[in-house]
């Protein structure tokens, strides 16, 4: 069984790589570096944080403390790296939600994406999985589920670890699709979303593939598919949500380090090189896949084009959730 606990293990026992060519000629980091996690430990963001945090410690000999900030969407933790010192010992990994769909689901936010951040590297990419729980729901596909939920009395409910997050969007699109009478309950992360669903208080989730790993290989949750265009490694007898029977349902989460706008940009070069490094490793690669997640590294130019590239389709998919918060 893949634990968090082993997953970090796996990442200390990792033999460390020396910095080399232009690394080796900056001085960042010189004393150990803030992580601010926004969401709980124990979920998907928070176990592949830490997992490049133990590398960049490795590589680096500087730590990296986490501070985990949940809350509001992720709008606490990414609201403490936004007002943080703009010295580059501050950041976060800061999921899509802060950097594509934010903006279009509240009224006010206490930063400006666009102004408050300096993007990094891109941290990882992943499916959401649509989950139920083994117990107390007895579809076995996407489509009997649909049946299932449309014959229940009283409707069904999905989890999620906040308003906004892609695990509420999911949900919303798959039941107003469907015609499903559906209730959104909204946790502060997956680490409170799953006992919810083993307990029966919660019918179903459409959330992040890597929190849910472990509960799916444990028989505890039954994965009825994958919101990827092709199948996930970490669970290839899971069909994609166009196989299920439900078309147009393609979504993939993402996360990219950020830092306070104003760091200086040799930090900013240094701080994203050593990512793009960690992610490319193919230890790394495989730790990552083991969680259910792809590691992926770009520039911070690259974390901006990917940003505004999705947001037409987060604008719209709010739209239908009919969600809107102050």
């Amino acid at each position: 069984m893949t634990t968090r606990r082993t997953l970090i293990a796996a990442g200390l026992a990792a033999p460390a790589l020396l910095p080399t060519g232009s690394l080796a000629q900056s001085a960042w980091p010189e004393r150990p570096v803030r992580v601010i996690v926004p969401w709980p430990p124990g979920g998907s963001t928070d176990v592949l944080c830490r997992l490049m945090c133990e590398r960049l410690q490795a590589i680096t000999g500087q730590s990296f403390i986490i501070e985990n900030r949940p809350g509001a969407g992720g709008n606490i933790g990414a609201d403490a790296v936004a007002k943080a010192a703009p010295d580059g010992y501050t950041m976060g990994p800061l999921t899509l939600t802060v950097w594509s769909i934010a903006q279009f689901l509240y009224a006010r936010l206490p930063f400006d994406t666009d102004r408050d951040f300096q993007p990094v590297s891109l941290h990882w990419e992943l499916p959401n999985v649509f989950v139920v729980s083994s117990a107390h729901t007895p579809a076995r596909t996407a489509q009997e589920f649909v049946t299932f939920a449309k014959a229940r009395q009283g409707g069904v409910s999905y989890g999620s670890p906040g308003v906004g997050t892609t695990a509420h969007l999911c949900g919303s699109l798959f039941v107003a699709r469907n015609g499903i009478d559906g209730v959104h309950v909204p946790f502060r992360g997956a680490a409170q979303t799953i006992p919810a669903m083993l307990s029966g208080d919660v019918t179903f989730a459409i959330d992040n593939l890597a929190s849910y790993v472990p509960v799916i290989q444990e028989g505890r949750m039954r994965a009825l598919a994958v919101t990827s265009a092709t199948r996930h490694p970490a669970l290839p007898d899971v069909p994609t949500m166009a196989e299920a029977g439900i078309p147009n349902f393609t979504v993939q989460s993402w996360c990219a380090f950020g830092m306070p706008a104003g760091v200086p940009a040799p930090i900013v070069a240094r701080a994203s090189e050593l990512m793009q490094q960690v992610a490319n490793e193919p230890a790394t690669k495989e730790r990552f896949l083991r969680t259910g997640a792809h590691a992926i590294g770009s520039s911070p130019d690259g974390v901006w084009e990917r940003a505004r590239r999705e947001r037409p389709l987060w604008q719209e998919m709010v739209r239908i959730s009919g969600a809107r918060l102050e």
